[in-house]
């Protein structure tokens, strides 16, 4: 095997579920040749590739679907600071979460599909259809935020989401991370 292509699988061991981008930039190569050395890889069930959510993420053939769907998930940050707080505080409502996050509901709501989908949180409703948002594997969740450490432009792009959903609800302060 190839030192690129070498390089390439040992990051995506250590980094399980990181996208495309994060590759290329992480290891400085031309997205071309991470493209050629990804296929090759995957040829030979080195590598798996999922899509999710406008991403292709990359995995080594040990994880399996559910696992595969959270890691993509989680590498979102504000996903997992749902996540976070909901392990932290245990069952809470939609805009208690939202509150505690710091971010808009429409933000949650976005999020939460994608969580709810990868069966990471469920939404569960009492007698009076009042929400309830609930971590579904609270262990084997606290392991997959184990394994993921953001890259600066994934925070970037978090950070700059939650800037404008801020602004447009009316509310300029800068939240606790940017102050």
């Amino acid at each position: 095997m190839s030192e690129t292509r070498n390089r390439i699988a040992r990051q995506v061991r250590q980094s399980p579920g990181i996208h495309f981008n994060e590759l290329t930039r992480e290891l400085d190569l031309a997205p071309g040749q991470v493209q050629y050395h990804l296929r090759k890889l995957e040829r030979s069930d080195d590598v798996v590739e999922e899509s999710l959510y406008g991403r292709t993420h990359y995995y080594t053939p040990d994880y399996g679907a559910w696992e595969r769907g959270a890691l993509a998930v989680l590498r979102r940050e504000t996903a997992r600071d749902i996540l976070v707080y909901l392990m932290t505080n245990g069952p809470s409502s939609p805009n208690t979460v939202a509150d505690g996050v710091a971010i808009a509901r429409s933000t949650l709501e976005w999020h939460l599909d994608r969580l709810v989908e990868q069966n990471l949180v469920e939404k569960e409703r009492d007698t009076h259809n009042h929400v309830t948002l609930v971590i579904t594997h609270p262990e084997e969740t606290a392991q997959m935020l184990r394994l993921v450490e953001p890259s600066v432009a994934d925070r970037l792009v978090d950070r700059f989401t939650r800037l404008v959903d801020g602004l447009l609800a009316g509310d300029s302060r800068p939240s606790e991370d940017e102050s």
